[in-house]
């Protein structure tokens, strides 16, 4: 089996589960593009640890970690793939002396699930996730991605799904298309320029860009994937962004795929 390629997904809304429209199309060509894995190992914006943590169990739940608002249609979506105990196991020696605990309790979270659903809508390929430490700074969470690599040159897909802009509160809820906030754009733009030129050390250290990355980053758990995926990432590998935009003004949609063939 060849090298796989390392992607980061823009996951969106919960929402985007249930619909059809051209990021879901965008999401499943990529996997089509790419040689099917043996497993999947996502590191997903909604499952912050103390302490690093990967699911271990033979079948994964699927977690509806949103509010009541949501349609109940969105509250019956299952997403069965089987788990990975031996990846789960794999990780923990590519990771130590760090400690891993093997998770039995979490299971796939919607920010792994909506998107999969898209990807491999037949649910049969393992699936295994990791916990995001929130002890960690960001340099620490792309060293994580970095001991990860040899995962790739084994049938492991690595995806991380969250946002590079995702602040909530500022969201334009009532008009979608709207041109992002300057502030957003600017960051956004700065983020993918560094991820095109492959400069990690310029994503680590994004909190330099200062209200830029304040207003786009209020909170790091959307971001943090990002860096992991870059850590899995061989010096030099080709980055494409597709599709590659900002929704409601202030959420990030660009999805990026780096390596493929």
């Amino acid at each position: 089996m060849s090298r796989l390629p390392v992607v980061f997904f823009g996951h969106g809304s919960p929402m985007i589960a249930l619909e059809q429209n051209h990021v879901t199309r965008a999401w499943r060509a990529i996997a089509e593009r790419i040689e099917r894995p043996r497993a999947i190992l996502c590191i997903s914006a909604h499952w912050l640890t103390q302490g690093t943590a990967v699911t271990g169990m033979v079948a994964p739940r699927t977690i509806h970690d949103f509010g009541a608002s949501f349609p109940q249609a969105l509250f019956d979506v299952q997403y069965p793939a089987p788990g990975d105990p031996a990846l789960a196991q794999r990780v923990a020696e590519l990771l130590a002396p760090m400690a891993v605990g093997i998770d039995r309790d979490w299971g796939l979270d919607h920010g792994t699930w909506s998107v999969l659903r898209h990807c491999f809508p037949d649910a049969d390929v393992p699936v295994v996730q990791l916990g995001m430490d929130i002890a960690k700074s960001p340099l620490d969470h792309w060293q994580v991605g970095e001991r990860l690599r040899p995962l790739r040159d084994e049938g492991v897909l690595i995806i991380g799904t969250g946002n590079i802009v995702h602040n909530l509160r500022e969201m334009d809820w009532g008009n979608p298309d709207a041109p992002p906030y300057p502030w957003a754009a600017r960051f956004n733009a700065a983020m993918l320029e560094a991820v095109v030129e492959d400069r990690p050390e310029a994503v680590i250290d994004y909190r330099s860009l200062g209200t830029d990355a304040t207003l786009s980053v209020p909170h790091p758990d959307h971001f943090w994937p990002l860096l992991y995926v870059l850590g899995a990432r061989h010096a030099g590998e080709a980055a494409v962004l597709d599709p590659d935009f900002i929704h409601h003004k202030s959420l990030g949609m660009t999805s990026i795929v780096i390596g493929a063939a």
